[in-house]
């Protein structure tokens, strides 16, 4: 056991090195620098750990993951590389509540959308912790896509991270480099100290985060189409997402993207992904495109819902539900059968409001 002083960030400190080359650290104060000699700290029966390498995205309790190039049994690219078809929720209420009832609930991923949601980075952490606690991965929806808010994305340390809005290849090799530090990228490093990296304790995180890293880059509009192929076909590109909404707004059938011209045009982008041999295709399904069927066509991530439009439909019918019962009993004044129906149906209604 040895004990040296060092600096780190501007602030010195007493590190005392332990056995197993595993290093503690505590900041300088008074209580470790008596009348200014260095101390050495000893913890009686100091019970130590093994090293492990964990998903820069996944700090959820469980099993440790050893340190491979390869991404983890866990990972979205490892369920992906092994043929599934993966369903998830989009998050835009912030709400960690709902985010952990959706980890719960049992969705392979939750993308939390800075894009659309009110939410910005520190919404989101506390919506990864509530995922985090599910073992639920979380995707990042960035709201635009630029190397600053994919950094603070990134350091947060979701599975994924999706960018908008990607228009050509060149688009897409951009989003790539945000997302890798140099000299394979721009991304600027912190990964001592942020949470992607265990806060410094994943001794594998650089080793790492390129394999388990998912990135996602959107074709949302008719330039996007007709470049898909070739975005899918960018070194690092993990999954196109279609974004069926901004395309029909740019084919200007804003209110109907179910559109036949728009159809035609998620069509040729598909094939387009899908030729281009490396990127695996995503999307939201609609009211006229199902989940079922965009697995029949060659999705391999499929959103179907999204939280505040699953509490509106509830709370919409809830509220339709009784005011119709209502109206039915005000017709049945005077017939008890009905009255006993109609409270069979509030006591029905009652015990699903806890569970619906």
């Amino acid at each position: 056991m040895t004990t040296l002083t060092c600096s780190g960030y501007g602030t010195a400190a007493t590190v005392t090195k332990l056995a197993q080359n595993k290093i503690s650290s505590f900041p300088r104060s008074p209580l470790f620098n008596l009348n200014g000699n260095k101390s050495k700290i000893v913890f009686p029966k100091l019970k130590l750990t093994p090293s492990v390498s964990r998903s820069p995205s996944d700090l959820s309790p469980g099993d440790p993951l050893s340190p491979s190039p390869s991404p983890s049994p866990e990972s979205l690219k490892y369920r992906l590389q092994s043929n599934e078809t993966l369903y998830g929720l989009f998050l835009l209420s912030f709400s960690p509540t709902l985010a952990e009832i959706s980890g719960l609930a049992g969705y392979d991923f939750v993308v939390v959308d800075m894009e659309h949601g009110p939410g910005g980075i520190s919404d989101a952490l506390a919506c990864l912790h509530a995922l985090a606690a599910t073992g639920t991965p979380a995707v990042l929806r960035l709201p635009e896509s630029c190397p600053t808010w994919a950094k603070k994305a990134l350091d947060l340390g979701p599975q994924g991270v999706m960018f908008p809005m990607i228009d050509s290849p060149e688009a897409a090799k951009e989003a790539v480099s945000y997302c890798r530090f140099p000299p394979s990228g721009v991304r600027g490093s912190a990964h001592t100290v942020v949470r992607a990296s265990g806060y410094g304790i994943d001794e594998g995180y650089l080793s790492n985060y390129e394999e388990e890293l998912l990135i996602m880059c959107q074709v949302e509009s008719e330039e996007g189409v007709k470049r898909a192929e070739d975005i899918a076909a960018v070194d690092g590109v993990d999954c196109v997402q279609m974004g069926p909404l901004d395309l029909s707004a740019s084919m200007g059938y804003l209110w109907d993207p179910g559109h036949r011209k728009v159809r035609e045009m998620m069509r040729v982008a598909e094939k387009g992904v899908l030729g281009g041999g490396k990127a695996y295709l995503a999307g939201f399904a609609m009211p006229h495109d199902g989940p079922l069927e965009m697995k029949s066509r060659g999705y391999h991530m499929v959103s179907g819902a999204v939280d505040v439009g699953l509490f509106r439909s509830a709370a919409v019918e809830d509220v339709a539900r009784f005011k119709m019962n209502l109206t039915d009993d005000a017709d049945d004044d005077d017939d008890d059968d009905d009255d006993d129906a109609w409270r069979g149906r509030i006591k029905d209604a009652d015990d699903k409001y806890w569970s619906e």
